[in-house]
């Protein structure tokens, strides 16, 4: 069965997308540690982030470089936490964590709950950023 990122990639579920190309995806977690907290994946669906070959590990980090330029631009925040954590979904995944705090990045927070409306809104304002 396919994971539900892979359901993502082939548009079979809705996500917030924030950037894409042909071989990754960048969208915004429904249940966020912090506004902007966004998932970037390999479309190819590997379980585990250090099966990846070397191409596609190293795209994966470089395309979510990327996305954490335009994290830190519209969220003002000090850094950007990366977080490889992988036993939720079996697909690989980077979690980019907009963080002010060590304890932004802490996954035993409670989560935001978020409106639709926010999380197009953010999405919105990180495609813009990247167009930039």
């Amino acid at each position: 069965m396919a994971s539900i990122f892979s359901r993502i990639v082939k548009r079979e579920i809705p996500a917030h997308i924030v950037a894409e190309d042909d071989r990754f995806l960048a969208f915004l977690d429904i249940n966020p540690l912090t506004k902007g907290h966004t998932l970037v994946i390999p479309k190819a669906e590997v379980d585990y982030i250090y099966d990846l070959d070397d191409e596609t590990l190293s795209g994966l980090h470089l395309f979510a470089k990327k996305i954490a330029g335009a994290l830190k631009k519209v969220t003002a925040c000090n850094r950007v936490a990366v977080a490889v954590l992988g036993l939720e979904v079996p697909h690989a995944h980077i979690h980019l964590i907009p963080m002010n705090q060590m304890s932004d990045a802490n996954f035993s927070n409670p989560k935001l709950k978020l409106s639709g409306e926010e999380l197009s809104s953010i999405a919105t304002s990180l495609r813009q950023a990247l167009s930039q």
